[in-house]
């Protein structure tokens, strides 16, 4: 039977979109799995993005079913980096090189219509959409354990291993977080937030030049930076000078983070959970409320739908970033906190030199991630870089929160 891949159409596919993601939500028996509720709004984790789509697989010749769907999005990203030539200064100054990147997500096929090609085909109208739209690399992300996801794309659609970031996962606890006194945490407006995203870390891989649309969407929910109390910003005295003359005289060490609100586009819930399992997690968290002032760990509800915060665009100098950015990641906690989260997570780079100051759960986390990318179009220029495909990884990524 012939299968026809169109555009969604919120008006009448909805409902079919809603049961193909129910009958694929089938976790491994006797195990944890993790499912999403998209809140009713399938194209909820690419609407933000510069350019998106989504297809659906549709079979049937009276009776059209909805077998399949895919999503899709555009944006320009930082792939490289090369000295600028053009500044005048003694000191050697690089600046980024961008690329068009798309990115594949939410692939579904239904149980009943696998191995028939579907996934397949769904992917190939996809590039053909990012082609059309100018976009030079595909990446995708997936867990190293989802073999038939690994086999699709490494195997039929021509990717390749690229990148294996680390997704860092920490519960909210019922208590708040101490942040460490010797720290003062500076909330940047929008503005700010951007000039110093983009003076010191326009060149970090997978930078989006529309950083400034990221940190203004109504999802972010603000830019901090940590520095030593004792510090001409920390003492509590005067006001921000503004990012480049931060920049031009840092203190000695400082870090900065943001914040996305994931909680308001999907939920997340853990299921096949045993009964014991369950117990135990509403007796810490019961533990941890009556006696807040121990400041117990507590696993935080998630056999029931739950919401999570995002930290992204970590950064930081100094012999003290890692405990400027723990101190960050007590912040962000509280935040989640006040916003009903139940964890908080973020993603970086498997050799950021920064990780060690994140505070995380290795149980609740994917200590190696897989991205892997293809070359959309052989014709295209090498450019300065060369192809991106074959470029060694570096030590930090920057994560786009509209994907996570």
């Amino acid at each position: 039977m012939m299968t026809v891949v169109r555009e969604y159409d919120p008006s009448r596919d909805l409902a079919g979109v809603e049961d193909v993601e129910r009958r694929c939500e089938v976790g491994p028996s006797g195990k944890l799995s993790l499912f999403t509720d998209l809140l009713g709004d399938p194209i909820c984790r690419i609407r933000h993005s510069p350019s998106f789509l989504m297809l659906v697989a549709e079979m049937g010749r009276e009776k059209k079913e909805i077998v399949g769907m895919i999503r899709g999005c555009i944006k320009t990203v930082t792939c490289g980096k090369k000295l600028d030539l053009n500044h005048k200064s003694q000191n050697d100054t690089v600046k980024p090189l961008y690329t068009k990147l798309a990115y594949v997500l939410g692939l579904r096929v239904s149980p009943s219509h696998r191995r028939q090609g579907v996934g397949f085909k769904l992917v190939k109208m996809m590039e053909a959409w990012f082609m059309q739209n100018g976009a030079e690399y595909s990446y995708i992300a997936t867990e190293n354990e989802n073999q038939a996801s690994v086999n699709l794309f490494t195997g039929k659609c021509g990717y390749s291993e690229f990148r294996k970031p680390s997704i860092l996962v920490n519960p909210v606890y019922a208590h708040k977080i101490n942040v460490s006194r010797r720290v003062t945490v500076i909330k940047l407006d929008p503005v700010d937030a951007e000039s110093l995203y983009r003076l010191r870390f326009s060149t970090t891989e997978f930078f989006p030049r529309d950083i400034d649309s990221v940190l203004n969407n109504k999802l972010s929910l603000g830019t901090f930076v940590a520095v030593p109390r004792g510090s001409c910003y920390g003492s509590g005295s005067g006001s921000w000078p503004g990012s480049a003359k931060f920049l031009e005289y840092p203190p000695e060490s400082w870090a900065v983070l943001s914040v996305w609100n994931c909680k308001d586009s999907f939920r997340l819930e853990v299921r096949g959970a045993s009964l014991w399992r369950r117990v135990v997690a509403k007796t810490t968290r019961v533990v941890d409320k009556t006696l807040p002032f121990l400041k117990l760990p507590s696993i935080p509800s998630v056999f029931k739908p739950f919401g999570l915060h995002f930290m992204y665009g970590i950064g930081g100098e100094g012999p003290r970033a890692g405990k400027m950015v723990k101190s960050l990641c007590g912040h962000a906690h509280n935040l989640a906190k006040e916003g009903g989260c139940g964890v908080l997570a973020t993603e970086v780079a498997g050799e950021e030199p920064l990780r060690r100051g994140i505070p995380h759960w290795k149980v609740l986390s994917c200590e190696e991630d897989l991205w892997c990318i293809k070359r959309l179009g052989e014709d295209y220029s090498d450019g300065a870089l060369g192809d991106w495909t074959k470029s060694p990884p570096g030590v930090s990524i920057f994560v786009d929160p509209r994907e996570f």
